[in-house]
């Protein structure tokens, strides 16, 4: 896939030879993810008194690897930490017929533990990584910990990062009222995420490490922190 590169800045990863072409402004800016507070959802028409965020939908997997330790997983979570434990292990956690995304159960993720529930609010996954002392990376599906950051592959082999935008959402994307790393169309009643106190290349260090790898992620974060050392 090609992309318009116009504004990105080019990052040679010195470990493997990638070139990266970067949207740097929104690796400098100050999105954050503003679930819990003031996220509108991915519906649409904004309801952020659900508390789904971008969950309103199946996850999708990455690849058979990721679905048998999702479907693992999907068994094994304490169930006074995850909401709809007896429907994973009635009915699997994905969707009939497949492995491709995880199950949709009363308007979202099967995961999602939804406001209220006793075992706390959000991803049930996010929750027992946190509750072994582990990355949430490790126990999440890609897609997940990946948003708001994808990755594109080019014909000359560079690769891309940037921003999730509502055409990576499918024919879905032109619908939803509310799309996370938008700055245009801003309302009182469409609010802005880009009110984080530390800028991207700092909060999804662990993110970005993952998916651009270590020497490529550090240059990013020198951008924003001066003081962060050349070695």
């Amino acid at each position: 896939m090609n992309h318009d590169l116009t504004g990105y800045e080019e990052i040679e990863d010195p470990i493997d030879g990638t070139t990266w072409h970067v949207d740097v402004s929104f690796t400098d800016s100050n999105w954050t993810c503003v679930w819990g507070s003031t996220c509108a959802g991915i519906l649409d028409h904004p309801a952020p008194e659900l508390g789904q965020g971008c969950c309103s939908v199946g996850a999708r997997m990455l690849d058979d690897e990721e679905a048998l330790r999702i479907g693992a997983l999907g068994l094994t979570l304490d169930p006074e930490r995850f909401q709809y434990h007896a429907v994973a292990v009635d009915k699997g956690v994905f969707t009939e017929g497949n492995r491709q995304a995880t199950r949709v159960v009363d308007g979202a993720c099967i995961f999602l533990n939804r406001p209220g529930f006793p075992g706390g609010a959000g991803c049930a996954l996010h929750l027992a990584a946190e509750d072994e002392d582990e990355s949430p990376l490790d126990w999440k599906p890609a897609v997940c910990w990946q948003l708001p950051l994808k990755v594109d592959d080019r014909s000359d082999g560079s690769r891309v990062l940037r921003r999730w935008s509502r055409s990576d959402w499918g024919e879905g994307g032109a619908s939803m009222s509310w799309c996370c790393t938008e700055r245009e169309g801003v309302t009182d009643n469409l609010p802005s995420a880009y009110v984080g106190v530390q800028p991207v290349a700092v909060a999804l260090q662990e993110e970005l490490t993952a998916l651009v790898g270590r020497e490529v992620a550090v240059e990013l974060r020198r951008r924003v922190d001066p003081s962060l050392e050349r070695t």
